[in-house]
């Protein structure tokens, strides 16, 4: 029970830093490069992109779902169905919602961006950076509900687990 749990613990950690790295985008980096000049909006837009393929960034948005399948198997091994069940959704819905839309929709988006030369976008930027922005932030909101519906599921499955344990305990059951 104690492998299923600390198992389960790193899956809730994991999807909150990733439902923490979409919130981000939602409520200040978009909204900080909104102010900005468009060409200027496309250039940091661009970098960001860059950047974010990084060995920092990969574990939360690619092993996520691993944690989270991880921990599903831990539980069911651990005859605790209902977590297992509950990080099972989790993980599809953040395979889906997060990584699904990223690689339909942003990416995508991303990558038209990147081919955008800003300077010599001056007189048709504002265009660019008005139909990128709203539709990209869009996206970014269906990945920041995916991801932190994922983290409500994986913490109420932790929760259980801990119930589980109290209850085996007070009954005097080996947990």
């Amino acid at each position: 029970m104690m492998a299923a749990r600390s198992l389960a613990l790193i899956a809730l950690m994991m999807t909150a830093a990733i439902f923490g790295f979409f919130y981000a985008w939602i409520c200040s980096t978009m909204w900080g490069l909104d102010t900005l000049q468009p060409v200027q909006a496309i250039e940091a837009m661009q970098a960001m992109n860059e950047s974010v393929r990084n060995p920092v960034f990969f574990p939360a948005f690619f092993l996520t779902p691993v944690a989270l399948a991880a921990a599903s198997i831990a539980a069911w091994l651990a005859t605790q169905t209902g977590p297992a069940r509950l990080f099972a959704i989790a993980a599809a819905i953040y395979v889906i919602g997060g990584i699904g839309v990223t690689a339909m929709v942003n990416v995508p988006m991303n990558q038209a961006l990147a081919t955008i030369d800003a300077p010599t976008a001056v007189r048709n930027g504002a265009d660019i950076w008005q139909d990128y922005s709203g539709r990209w932030q869009f996206w970014n909101t269906i990945r920041t509900l995916a991801s932190g519906l994922s983290v409500l599921l994986a913490g109420i499955a932790l929760l259980s687990f801990q119930r589980a344990s109290h209850t085996n305990s007070a009954s005097g059951q080996m947990s």
